[in-house]
């Protein structure tokens, strides 16, 4: 179920490990062509590709903000007190990530800088398999934390058209202004297009299945998408031998139960401790709601990686930039100080990747499919871009005047030259009406 790769001694340790399966070229033709008829016949395509894929098309697309705060009020009081505690510690973790202006003068130019929420943010939840209000709070409260004006949400609607009410509690709790029971590609080709009855979007975030993440890149440039691919789970977990056995196998399973496309791999320098995790997770498997999507999911993509020792597990790690990384060693700083491409890190044996995805603050979106090399978990700053504002005094415009002349007259752009020497600036010597 685990496949092992014996890396101990071996030099080229890249060479040697699996490589994840690309994303596959029908996969993104299938993608395209739903993109395409929804751009094309809008709410139509929608109802056509509901129905195929969720089985069932909602008498209508949007849930109305009353539904939205009944949903809030039926739910168990002790899920919504948990909710609400997890929204408090997302709020203000990414409240506190949020970039304050700033103003840098030089030699009479003033610059000043701030980033600019966008109007309309569009967050992605799945559904289908399990109802993912987590995810609600994850994406939507960074987009207010940001000051985004509207805030969007699309999630696949359950067998009987109709969105779980622990969801639409969720979006209730974090001030979400429109919830859209719509999923898949084409819940992403309708936030980033619009149709009759979604509106379209500035940015769309969130994770799922294959199908979503190849969307979301189809359509960038046309909205923005952050860089990292969120797409099915990943982990990868290191292990010595002082760590518990059931504790690595239990977080194996915590990102394998998701779904059978996802990764879960074990990186060890100790036979032993492979062995003991092993045993752990058969045992585990028993008893376990999800076992055969963490079955699949071992039998696709599960690894025992053995290794010489902490450098070598770095080395593995930063091959895979896994979107969860747990080190529960002695020394986890042996480890982590070599790591360079990972999603999100949890240090030691009581920061399971649960608490991450659930209650640290952080969101729990995070890159996958190898990502994690140049994109980070997602921020308020995917909701946001930089701006600034310029403004020059006669001694600033005195100063510069003659190098924008200079440069500008050597690249033949002749009207740039101009534009500082007819305000008595371009040659170094002021003339002509120099106020501001």
């Amino acid at each position: 179920m685990l496949d092992r790769v014996d890396l101990r001694g071996v030099g080229d340790i890249a060479g040697r490990l699996p490589r994840p399966e690309p994303v596959s070229e029908g996969s993104v033709a299938a993608v395209r062509e739903i993109i395409e008829a929804v751009r094309a016949d809008g709410d139509a395509a929608l109802a056509r590709y509901t129905e195929q894929f969720d089985g069932v098309v909602p008498s209508g697309w949007r849930v109305s903000p009353a539904e939205m705060a009944a949903a809030r009020d039926r739910v168990d009081p002790a899920l919504r007190a948990a909710l609400e505690a997890a929204a408090d510690s997302i709020a203000e973790f990414h409240r506190e990530q949020a970039s304050k202006e700033q103003t840098h003068s030089r030699q009479g130019i003033t610059i000043r800088s701030w980033d600019q929420p966008v109007g309309r943010a569009g967050c992605y939840v799945p559904g289908g398999r399990a109802a993912y209000p987590s995810t609600v709070l994850m994406t939507a409260l960074p987009a207010r934390a940001a000051g985004v004006g509207q805030v969007v949400l699309c999630v696949p609607p359950g067998p009987e058209g109709q969105v779980a009410d622990v969801t639409l509690a969720a979006a209730a709790i974090a001030g979400v202004d429109e919830v859209y029971a719509v999923g898949g590609a084409q819940a992403i080709a309708a936030m980033a297009y619009g149709t009759e009855s979604v509106g379209a979007v500035d940015v769309i975030v969130g994770p799922g299945n294959v199908y979503v993440a190849i969307a979301k890149q189809l359509v960038a440039g046309s909205v923005g998408v952050p860089a990292a691919f969120a797409g099915p789970s990943e982990v990868v977990v290191v292990v010595d031998g002082t760590t518990p056995a059931e504790y690595a196998a239990v977080d194996l399973i915590v990102q394998a139960e998701h779904g059978p496309d996802g990764l879960a791999w074990l990186i060890t320098w100790d036979a032993g401790a492979a062995d003991a995790v092993t045993g752990a997770v058969a045992d585990l498997l028993v008893d376990a709601a999800r076992s055969d999507d963490i079955a699949a999911t071992f039998d696709r993509s599960g690894h025992i990686v053995l290794v010489d020792g902490p450098k070598s597990a770095a080395e593995v790690v930063n091959f895979i930039a896994p979107e969860h990384l747990q080190v529960m060693t002695e020394a986890p700083e042996a480890v982590i100080d070599g790591v360079q491409n990972a999603g999100a890190i949890f240090r030691g044996p009581l920061a399971p990747a649960s608490i991450g995805d659930y209650v640290a603050g952080p969101s729990h979106v995070l890159p996958t499919n190898g990502t994690a090399r140049f994109a980070g978990a997602l921020s308020v700053r995917d909701f946001t871009k930089p701006m600034h504002e310029i403004s020059v005094d006669a001694e600033g415009l005195a100063a510069v005047g003659p190098h924008v002349a200079a440069i500008a007259d050597a690249e033949g752009l002749d009207a740039h030259a101009q534009s500082i020497r007819l305000r008595g600036f371009g040659d170094g010597v002021q003339r002509g009406n120099n106020d501001e």
